[in-house]
């Protein structure tokens, strides 16, 4: 008997939820589908302010156009943009925090939303790992907020992002350098290193990779055509002794000369290559005016009566 009425006030309590959520469903379809605009203002600051971001911006959407040029526009388009961002749409709410401070210029809201509009787009700038040019937009919009707030307190922080964003640049060029050096391709390698440090002058890769320049341009002249691995192999001894002047206590010091050796040998192997291939030419030269010689003489011999 107990277990059944407990059965029984059970299933009444679940009813009893099931219909109170059916009732506030219902109640918020209602005011989304009506045309009581100012109803829809006032609930969904409501919802907006109890952090119920999803129906607070289904209300927005509704209003957005309607409240243009209204005197409750202005919190409307404010807390629609931060509805966006707190749902982590990060795009939209970029967008719309820009819209805001573009539409609303004297506002004291202006250049919170100026700031928010380019972190919006610091939290879609990607890992070092893929493509960078949101990374390099998100550092121009928050360099454009530094120029055109220079005393706001939110200049630190926004310098705070910006090198967080650069380190990301700087990690993603030493990868890719590193990359042409992986794959074989060491011009392109000796290129990206180079490039990467004058880039990146204060780079904490940079004895790494003034390491890995000499290994890519000493790979680059030995697989070179003859005529070319002098010069390319110079250059690699050239690049040796910067390195070694700049770090003599280097822990790359040793592979470094090994290197720097292979390119001495290089250079040596090569002028021999081109010292036989002349002793050839000069030989082959010899045996012609020789072989020229037998045949004029013999045309003498035959002519002398």
């Amino acid at each position: 008997m107990f277990k059944k009425c407990s059965s029984i006030s059970l299933f009444g309590f679940l009813l009893i939820i099931s219909i109170g959520l059916f009732s506030c469903k219902s109640k918020f379809e209602k005011l989304k589908a009506s045309n009581n605009y100012q109803k829809k203002y006032q609930e969904g600051i409501k919802y907006y302010n109890k952090k119920d971001y999803s129906r607070a911006l289904a209300l927005f959407d509704d209003l957005i156009q309607r409240y243009r040029g209204r005197e409750e526009a202005e919190l409307l388009f404010f807390n629609y943009a931060y509805a966006n961002y707190f749902l982590k749409d990060y795009t939209s709410a970029g967008y719309h925090f820009k819209s805001f401070a573009d539409t609303y210029p004297n506002s004291s809201r202006a250049e919170e939303c100026r700031y928010m509009s380019a972190y919006c787009a610091y939290l879609e700038a990607p890992n070092a790992t893929l493509d960078q040019t949101n990374t390099l937009q998100s550092i121009d919009k928050l360099q454009l907020f530094i120029n055109l707030y220079p005393k706001s307190t939110r200049v630190a922080e926004a310098s705070k992002l910006i090198q967080n964003l650069r380190d990301r640049l700087e990690v993603k060029s030493y990868e890719n350098a590193k990359l042409y050096l992986t794959i074989g391709d060491y011009k392109s390698a000796v290129i990206a290193f180079r490039n990467s440090m004058r880039d990146f002058p204060d780079t904490k890769y940079a004895e790494e990779m003034e390491f890995l320049t000499i290994q890519a341009q000493y790979m680059y002249a030995k697989n070179s055509r003859e005529e070319k691995q002098e010069e390319r192999y110079e250059e690699g001894m050239t690049d040796y002794n910067e390195f070694k002047e700049k770090y003599p206590s280097s822990q790359y010091l040793k592979q470094a000369e090994t290197l720097n050796r292979q390119c001495e040998n290089g250079i040596q192997t090569v002028k021999k290559y081109f010292a036989n291939i002349n002793n050839v030419e000069k030989e082959y030269k010899k045996r012609i005016e020789q072989e020229k010689s037998k045949q004029t003489q013999a045309t003498q011999d035959i002519k002398t009566p």
